[in-house]
């Protein structure tokens, strides 16, 4: 059923999609006013330090030939107090970008882990969880240092240039021609590596996130490892992902690198070109050239190339953050399949009637699960499910609880077409215990509570007591405030369907849905569970799944479901009258038992 695995590459975009840039530009845009401000105080630092080279260049030609020690140290002054505003100036931009562009990731983060909460089971079903995580925490941080300096960077480089280009020109117009002829030069290697540049950190993305699907698979199934003594099998999987890993980043890196040895190469090159042609020009008979002058345009050559360096990294930091805001807005963009209709209502508080009107469904097209499944469930009636492995059990009651939608077909609770109400109204009156009983890290008290989060101390003690977990509770070190591990690894698998039980209780459901509840909960403790359970579900409507047949014995009606419909209905004792599926299947354990 999974469409990726940690060993198969996500499909990569062929085209630069500039639409991505501008829904950038949407989490930027409430912190632009900050942005403006410093973008301003970095051009007036800038314009400030451009006329250092203008006071280098009238010491050397005035006030050394006159000896003016004066006019020397009025210049060196003003050079000074522009140092300080500069420094002053990189100092609060540092601060306030770094906050701005924390703020941005944050904003970013939030969205796409917002979105993840409403996506469907379905969403997760098809992809390795690993390769979720990756995008909410590696490649949003891999766009940080672009919104926290970069782009403020660029804006400011840009009219850096633009400035630096003027004096430039106001100092030797041949000189600037020649320092600019390098640009075509750049022009083409940008041109000639962008495309492989985009390619390769694509490509290096993948890599990443099939690595953390499988470092995140090998964590969760640990203890399974250990059992089996699959450690070095795992190290040669682990090995060869992490080499495909390293390659690809060292292939993305040389294109990266590329950039600041051309920009280099191309800026040494000129400056040459300019030394030599500026020593020709002052050598010359009418010479209009000055010493001065050809020392302060150098100083302005290399501030010329300093923001073509910022640039050409901004670039690379660029095509790198694209790879990454492929895969972020992706998800974000991951439709909601399962989520209210537009015209969608209040769910009217339950009684209880469940009906399923010709539903069909199926996790992937061509495989139906169920097919025109129709029955009716009473008010305050327990209902058991049961059947093969792979019938579609769980099926039913995660539609019921609408984790999916159905391909055709109605389920009405009360007379209401559940589709058409507000999905937080109707499970709020669920109590709903999956199979897998998952314990979240914290107290045992705030686990239970998860279910009922108003629920007070006392209606948490009694829901444990309920469902017979009071007792082991008490047992632990700090009782119902005892701390567990994320996963509850602390617990038995049978302690922790108690809490995920307790929890459900704890909703007060008019509807409850137990899948597996007791499977892994000893003869004893269920015999003692089942009592008040029994108090428990009077006057509610309950569907119960289990393996073990002879937990559902005393429900009030009993479905068989195979080959996607319920195949047969009735009361333990009809269905062993019968002497159909159910009778089959209960016997067959009857006899493992026995034997």
């Amino acid at each position: 059923m999974a469409r990726n695995k940690y060993d198969v590459d996500e499909v990569l975009e062929d085209n630069f999609d500039a639409g991505q840039l501008k829904r950038l530009v949407t989490y930027i845009s409430p912190y632009k006013n900050k942005m403006l401000g410093i973008v301003f105080l970095m051009l007036s630092s800038s314009a400030l330090t451009m006329l250092v080279p203008i006071f280098l260049q009238r010491i050397m030609d005035f006030c050394i030939p006159q000896k003016d020690m004066h006019t020397i140290f009025i210049y060196c002054v003003m050079t000074f107090f522009i140092a300080c505003y500069a420094a002053l100036s990189l100092a609060l931009k540092i601060r306030t970008m770094s906050v701005v562009g924390q703020n941005i990731v944050h904003d970013l983060r939030a969205d796409l882990f917002e979105h993840l909460q409403e996506l469907p089971f379905s969403y997760y079903d098809s992809r390795p969880h690993g390769k979720i995580q990756v995008r909410v925490v590696n490649y949003v941080n891999s766009l940080s240092d672009l919104l926290s300096n970069g782009i403020v960077n660029t804006f400011t480089d840009l009219c850096n240039l633009f400035f630096i280009i003027i004096f430039m020109l106001i100092e030797d117009v041949k000189l600037t021609l020649v320092c600019l002829c390098g640009l075509p030069l750049l022009a083409l290697v940008i041109v000639f590596i962008k495309k492989k540049q985009r390619r390769a950190w694509q490509i290096q993305s993948n890599k990443q996130s099939n690595l953390n699907a499988y470092i995140a698979e090998s964590i969760n199934g640990i203890r399974v490892t250990q059992s089996f003594v699959r450690e070095g099998e795992n190290a040669v999987i682990f090995n060869r992902l992490s080499n495909d890993t390293r390659s690809a980043w060292m292939r993305a890196q040389k294109y990266s690198f590329t950039m600041q040895p051309s920009v280099d190469v191309i800026s040494s090159l000129t400056t040459s070109f300019v030394y030599v042609l500026g020593v020709r020009m002052i050598l010359a008979p009418d010479a209009t050239l000055t010493a001065g002058i050809l020392i302060a345009f150098t100083a302005y050559i290399s501030r010329f190339w300093a923001p073509i360096n910022t640039l050409a990294s901004f670039y690379n930091s660029l095509l790198t953050a694209m790879s990454y805001l492929e895969r972020i807005f992706e998800t974000i963009d991951e439709p909601v399949r399962v989520k209210d209709a537009p015209d969608a209502v209040p769910m009217p508080p339950i009684y209880g009637k469940v009906e399923f009107e010709n539903v069909s469904f199926s996790y992937e097209e061509g495989h139906k699960i169920l097919k025109e499944v129709n029955f009716i469930a009473e008010k305050g009636v327990t209902y058991a499910i049961v059947g093969p492995t792979g019938a579609g059990k769980s099926t039913i009651v995660n539609l019921l609880a609408r984790f999916y939608n159905v391909d055709s077909g109605r389920i009405l609770v009360d007379g209401v077409d559940i589709s058409k109400v507000t999905l937080h109204s109707l499970r709020s009156q669920m109590g709903i215990m999956m199979q897998d009983s998952f314990i979240f890290s914290g107290t045992i008290m705030d686990n239970i509570r998860y279910g009922n989060m108003e629920a007070t101390d006392e209606e948490v003690i009694l829901a444990a007591k309920t469902v017979c977990a009071h007792d082991f509770i008490m047992e632990l070190e700090n009782g119902y405030h005892t701390e567990v591990n994320e996963r509850g690894t602390r617990l038995s698998v049978g302690q922790r369907q108690l809490i995920s039980f307790a929890r459900a209780i704890l909703a007060d459901p008019k509807i409850l849905i137990l899948d597996e509840a007791t499977s892994s909960i000893d003869t004893e403790t269920e015999i003692l569970l089942q009592k008040g359970l029994n108090r428990l579900l009077e006057g509610r409507t309950s569907f119960i799944i289990a393996h073990r047949l002879s937990t559902i014995k005393n429900a009030d009606c009993i479905m068989y479901v195979d080959k996607g419909d319920i195949l047969e209905k009735g009361t333990h004792d009809a269905l062993m009258e019968m002497r159909g599926e159910y009778y089959k299947l209960y016997m067959s354990q009857y006899e493992f038992l026995k034997g």
